[in-house]
């Protein structure tokens, strides 16, 4: 539910962000390829916890996003945070909005806690692509459950013969995942449908890859991501891993120009060089009300003003931003020039172009929103200035609240006030949150 507009007392008691703490992003299949998606989770939630010296027994709910849901922790909310050792009678839920998952789960935190149902929440999210299994077609799934039914020698014998060779051509489960159930099309060809809607060329998106790259890796060269990763020692060789995989100092542009189209091979612009890359990482925000900081003794990242969430059409699913962003500046009033710093997750380089286009194109506020001026601007200068996911990565279950963490530590970092977390959403939807420090 989108928060309500209206005076304080409508909108209900003040939410703020103690603090968080994420693992590195790391592309999947490499480093992290043996952790599992709760232990991400826990490591991040663990050492945040310590570090702000909150009790365990104050913690009034988990809820975490997640969207590969592993089958040996459905309900990884609830893993997470038995393992931390959260009192048994504290409840936990696990949230799936896609690529918002992480989001939504700090949304119903603050929901939670400014209706005072809670006073203390820890919310996060955790991603392991790499532990996204493999699939078996239906038919094989026939045969091995004729297997394991069969008793006798005989019988185990005859399930057997039945076996072809295709049946062990397992299907990759990411990629049926990738594609939208609704217009069929794979989230890369979205992207190649705002190219062409907006016009927007290679090398435009290739050179905003570049960007993505180049700010990521100052950033992380002056220690300002350091304070928000904790460092993670994964099997076999249990070497520590403390900064993020994926930002590439040496990127150029003739490198990106050498990379093929991925999604349409004969005409498209979308390459795994201007699109974020597959990633495993957790993320952990603890969020409470006002009055729960006092009596704490801690002095909150910032303070979450208000959400909103949009649909829109599946096959341009990356202009969900453009639908949510208006909504959440309408509720708390807001306008996009009183706006310090934003962060708008970079699914794909051409997404947050179209993204740029479409918040100050007049033609698209009276059509498609029914408003009568423009979004405002997606200013270059205040967007993703530590770099983004082309750069960082994309765990889908934990973006979200990574998000909301680096552009609180951003504000802080910069003395400045206001900024706008956003990020569009597999399945055609925009999610937006506004968050303040005084």
């Amino acid at each position: 539910m989108d928060s309500p507009s209206g005076d304080q007392s409508v909108r209900g008691r003040p939410v703020v962000v103690l603090g968080g703490l994420r693992t590195p992003w790391v592309k999947a299949g490499e480093n992290f390829s043996e952790v599992h998606a709760a232990e991400l989770g826990r490591l991040s939630a663990e050492e945040l916890i310590l570090r702000l010296g909150v009790p365990l027994d104050q913690i009034e709910e988990v809820i975490f996003g997640n969207v590969s849901q592993p089958a040996d922790a459905m309900n990884i909310a609830r893993v997470i945070a038995l393992r931390l050792g959260i009192p048994q009678p504290v409840p936990a839920h696990t949230v799936q909005r896609n690529c918002a998952s992480g989001m939504e789960a700090v949304s119903q935190a603050f929901d939670k806690i400014r209706h005072g149902q809670a006073n203390l929440i820890l919310a996060g999210g955790t991603e392991s692509m790499s532990g996204v299994p493999l699939l078996f077609g239906e038919q094989a799934k026939r045969k091995f459950m004729g297997l394991a039914r069969a008793r006798s020698a005989m019988a185990k014998v005859g399930a057997l013969v039945g076996f072809r060779a295709a049946d062990f051509n397992p299907v990759i489960a990411l990629e049926v995942g990738l594609t939208d159930g609704f217009c069929g099309q794979n989230m890369g060809d979205t992207a190649e449908n705002l190219a062409r809607e907006f016009s927007i060329g290679r090398a435009a998106q290739d050179q905003y890859a570049l960007e993505s790259h180049r700010r990521a890796v100052v950033a992380a060269e002056a220690g300002f991501f350091s304070d928000e990763i904790v460092p993670v020692y994964p099997p076999p060789d249990f070497g520590e891993v403390a900064v993020d995989i994926g930002p590439r100092a040496q990127q150029s542009l003739e490198a990106l120009g050498k990379l093929r189209p991925y999604f349409d091979r004969q005409y498209g612009t979308v390459t795994p060089g201007n699109s974020c890359s597959i990633t495993d990482g957790g993320c952990a925000l603890l969020v409470a009300s006002e009055e729960k900081a006092r009596s704490l003794g801690i002095e909150p990242l910032g303070a979450i003003r208000g959400y909103a969430y949009h649909g829109c059409p599946p096959h341009r699913m990356g202009l969900g931003p453009a639908f949510a962003v208006p909504r959440v500046l309408d509720q708390v009033g807001w306008r996009m020039d009183e706006i310090d710093r934003i962060e708008l997750n970079e699914a794909f380089a051409v997404q947050v172009l179209a993204n740029q286009r479409a918040f100050e194109s007049q033609e698209f506020a009276e059509k498609e929103l029914g408003r009568s001026e423009p979004i405002g601007r997606l200013d270059h200068s205040r967007l993703n200035v530590n770099g983004g996911a082309i750069g960082l990565g994309h765990p889908v279950g934990a973006t979200g609240a990574r998000l909301i963490l680096t552009l609180l530590r951003e504000l802080k970092s910069s003395g400045l006030r206001r900024g706008l977390a956003t990020l569009c959403v597999g399945g055609g939807q925009g999610g937006a949150m506004l968050v303040e420090r005084n």
